[in-house]
């Protein structure tokens, strides 16, 4: 009987490793992924045997391989040897199998082609013929250290398109860690700051890309709605975060924030956009007692934390690159530089206070109409119209 239970296995979430006994193991990475390891003795020498990801393997599924792996070690056989008689793809194979798999939840064109080409230009050349199994971290920094400092941008996406791949090897049970994780972080040199004296701010170019990879996290679906959310209406996280069904005027398209919630105790009109509206639909599955629209999926009527959508960036290996807030300032540029409305109304849209007491005294309107006309065009924008 091992010692683990199902309901145990779906509540850990401290990093670790976790005994199951009988050399089966469940590991939880720092950034809450579950995998199964098995430990075990083939020929003298000792293996970890990845044998797949939380949820995709249960508890039963990975006990049922840990016991076949016995016999087989048993019987003077060797499972590592099986696996890679079974078929272990190469990195280039596994790269299209995750390329295919996400390509159709991916909405943005250009993040479409990218994510490719990215691969086949930096990371297929050193790495696409080798077995999953048998990349190592050699192997990736081979890769990034030629861009790392030169070309930053660039480097981190590639990383990230690694580790993804990774991913998907480890939860078929092909790896048992992902060697272009944290590990490899003090062999590579400092990268040059994005920004200096503020919070990190994505290019608005890459916003829809960013929108994709969260879209194809494994992060809860609260979470995910409320990061698109955060972005479609540059609310700021504890606002989103912290909404209610009340607050929403379906009729007139508007989320009404009231004062209370506000950072400058001002009541906030935010007009919404058909993206935004669809976000809101989409969240009607999540409706509990609470009246939040976005409910930690902890349950006990709670807010999603604070913490959340920043774990959901650091996840998503985007971390680097913004914040939360930052997208905030993603929007802004993209106002300015995109389009002709005026610097008051993606003022207004970010609840800024409008200049001094004098100033303010004369704006007697939140340009809600304006505004209103704005946001539509940001949502069509992340979804790849009006680029020309």
């Amino acid at each position: 009987m091992g010692k683990l239970t199902a309901l145990q296995v779906k509540a850990l979430s401290e990093p670790g490793r976790y005994s199951d006994g009988s050399t089966l193991y469940l590991r939880i990475a720092p950034g809450g992924s579950k995998q199964w390891v098995q430990r075990i003795a083939v020929n003298g020498r000792r293996r970890d045997l990845g044998l797949g990801a939380w949820p995709v393997v249960s508890l039963a599924e990975a006990r049922r391989k840990a016991m076949d792996n016995r016999k087989l070690v048993a019987d003077g056989g060797d499972p590592l040897a099986e696996k890679r008689r079974a078929g272990v793809p190469t990195f280039e194979q596994a790269a299209r199998e995750v390329y295919e798999l996400n390509r159709p939840a991916w909405k943005n064109r250009n993040h479409i082609v990218n994510w490719w080409r990215t691969l086949e230009k930096y990371a297929l050349p050193t790495i696409g013929s080798i077995p999953v199994d048998r990349v190592t971290q050699s192997d990736i920094l081979a890769v990034l250290s030629v861009i790392w400092t030169d070309k930053p941008e660039t480097a981190r996406r590639v990383r990230q398109r690694i580790r993804t791949v990774l991913r998907w090897a480890m939860a078929h049970g092909f790896v048992a860690h992902n060697v272009a994780g944290e590990a490899i972080d003090a062999a590579l040199p400092r990268m040059p700051k994005l920004v200096t004296g503020h919070l990190r701010a994505m290019d608005y170019r890459e916003v829809a890309g960013a929108l994709d990879t969260v879209d194809a996290s494994g992060a809860s679906l609260a979470t995910k709605l409320c990061f698109r959310f955060v972005i479609l209406t540059a609310a700021r996280s504890g606002e989103a975060r912290q909404a209610v069904w009340s607050e929403i005027a379906l009729a007139d398209r508007l989320w009404i924030v009231p004062a209370a919630r506000m950072k400058a105790g001002n009541e906030h009109r935010v007009p919404l956009s058909d993206a935004a509206l669809a976000v809101l639909e989409e969240a009607r599955i999540l409706r509990d007692d609470s009246d939040l629209i976005f409910p930690s999926p902890q349950g006990s009527g709670r807010a999603l934390s604070d913490m959340a959508l920043t774990k959901l960036l650091r996840d998503c290996e985007l971390a680097d690159t913004a914040t939360v807030h930052g997208f905030r300032t993603s929007f802004k540029v993209w106002a300015m530089e995109r389009t002709e409305f005026p610097w008051t109304a993606s003022e207004a849209a970010l609840a800024h206070t409008l200049g001094n007491e004098v100033a303010a005294s004369y704006a007697r309107t939140d340009l809600l109409e304006q505004r209103r006309n704005m946001m539509q065009q940001w949502a069509s924008f992340l979804r790849g119209e009006n680029r020309g």
